[in-house]
């Protein structure tokens, strides 16, 4: 055994010795009321190995037994898990204030990302600001309404990609498709740039970059649960996240760069694109932002954006593929509604609820953030008669709630027809189905994930027959997940496109 391995693991023994000390000597001190119940924990590493590969089940699993007020520590870190509608009402809405702002995971720390990102930052003026710029000049119903060309334009491309490979008889991977459609949509919509050729091996760079960021931040760190860990990185994982920080920095900055300088010129064709407009704010001095809150906003979006939307497009074709009467009851509304093989318009979505049903059944059964990333109790609060503790660490689990049987009728079971009828959404008003969170913290992508969603589906649905690759049939799939900050499909799902 080397010097150094020796001394990384002395210094890893001092820092549990510690820890069990901390431990005993706050065990001792008398608790002011009843903490959430929860699994028994182990010295030192507490319930750390009762989180498994897919926490998300292995925490539903506890949540049966200990209810939907949970506890854990998870090494030095207090963990309260809630897994109810009620709790989830009672963090996001009531206590929203308290429960504000985030634990910071130490992956995120890289490129010192935390102090900058949007997704990261305490509420304050940088995260005001943040928010504002988003819903007042990204996502607001006029700006996405004045942009519906571009999305028209990335859909009809996505089609006659499809449509290329099914003359060739291939099988397209329905998640690389969807993810080269929304970057390229994002990029126009920021930069009015095609980003990736989605031909090119730089689509499937940028996709395995992006993943790798969501893989990260999302696996269990030591360094998150034993602070002390945190200088030496033992797994190593802040510095694979700084490669993956810095290419997508070093990109979008390159981008900044280019076009602030062409601005200088009196001859410059100005883009109206958020780029434009985020320089005219920053030069106009209308709010407090520099370039490096710029490239980390962009990082925000394209990371969360593309992954996000691209994953629930793969999951919601692998149901739809697996239950060829939902395939068929799809198929038969697009051809009443716009005709089969018909492009699909915006104005059109409203006109089809089985559609919106598909979507949302997609986000109750395989919610792409299936915990919702974690919020510090911000002081002492009461949570049905429990006490959080100042600094716990909270989660919501989306997922077990999608999957609550005294909420949903067959819970396992992929139903659209379950939604139809119903007042039921996905904009944070109703606690059983929140996948984009709820709250001050809501993801402000909701509305236009939820526009390229419906018309990516709809459009592949009604231009396209489908069939599995290999001849294998619907009730062989693989629908096995891996888990990072969001839950992406284990096995890819590739299927071959026929025409109508």
């Amino acid at each position: 055994m080397d010097f150094l391995t020796c001394s990384l693991l002395c210094l890893l023994l001092t820092c549990l010795l510690l820890q069990a000390f901390n431990s005993i000597r706050n065990a001792s001190k008398p608790s002011e009321s009843k903490l959430p119940p929860g699994p028994r924990r182990l010295p030192i590493f507490g319930n750390l190995f009762d989180l498994g590969d897919k926490p998300h089940r292995s925490l539903a699993k506890l949540a049966r037994i200990h209810g939907p007020v949970m506890s854990l520590k998870l090494g030095s870190l207090f963990t309260v898990v809630v897994s109810s509608e009620a709790t989830a009402k009672e963090i996001l809405q009531k206590q929203d204030i308290t429960f504000s702002n985030r634990t910071v995971v130490d992956a995120v720390r890289a490129t010192r990302h935390h102090e900058v990102g949007l997704t990261w930052i305490p509420v304050s003026p940088l995260w005001r600001t943040f928010r504002k710029v988003c819903n007042s000049h990204i996502f607001t119903t006029a700006k996405l309404d004045a942009n519906v060309y571009l999305r028209r334009e990335k859909i009809q491309q996505l089609i006659a990609d499809v449509r290329t490979s099914c003359l060739k008889g291939e099988a397209i991977s329905v998640g690389q498709a969807a993810f080269n459609t929304t970057i390229n949509l994002l990029s126009n919509t920021i930069f009015s740039v095609d980003l990736v050729d989605p031909n090119s091996s730089v689509a499937q760079e940028f996709k395995r970059t992006v993943w790798g960021i969501m893989e990260e931040a999302g696996k269990p760190n030591l360094a998150d649960y034993f602070p002390l860990l945190r200088k030496i990185d033992p797994q190593g994982t802040r510095r694979r996240m700084t490669v993956h920080f810095q290419k997508l920095l070093d990109l979008f900055g390159k981008l900044f760069d280019e076009r602030s300088q062409s601005r200088k010129y009196q001859d410059s064709i100005a883009s109206n694109d958020v780029l434009d407009t985020l320089l005219d704010i920053i030069e106009g001095g209308v709010e407090d932002l520099n370039r490096n809150h710029i490239v980390h906003l962009f990082l925000v979006l394209f990371a969360a954006g593309t992954d996000t939307t691209s994953s629930t497009l793969e999951w919601a074709m692998a149901e739809v593929l697996r239950n060829p009467q939902v395939l068929h009851k799809a198929k038969k509304e697009l051809e009443q509604a716009i005709g089969k093989g018909n492009p699909i318009e915006e104005c059109d979505i409203n006109r089809l609820p089985y559609l919106q049903a598909i979507i949302k059944e997609t986000f109750r059964l395989h919610p792409v953030v299936p915990l919702l990333l974690p919020r510090r109790a911000g002081s002492d609060a009461d949570l049905y008669g429990f006490k959080v503790p100042e600094g716990s660490q909270v989660l919501v689990n989306v997922w077990a709630i999608g999957r609550d049987p005294s909420i949903w009728d067959n819970p396992t079971s992929f139903t659209p027809e379950r939604f139809l009828g119903s007042e039921i959404d996905i904009k944070g008003r109703d606690f059983v189905l929140i996948p984009f969170g709820a709250g001050r913290r809501i993801c402000p992508g909701l509305p236009l994930a939820s526009r390229m969603l419906h018309l990516m589906l709809g459009s592949l649905i009604n231009s396209f027959d489908w069939e599995l690759e290999g001849g294998i049939s619907p009730n062989e799939m693989n629908m096995e997940e891996k888990f990072g900050i969001t839950l992406q499909m284990a096995e890819p799902l590739r299927a071959i496109p026929v025409l109508v």
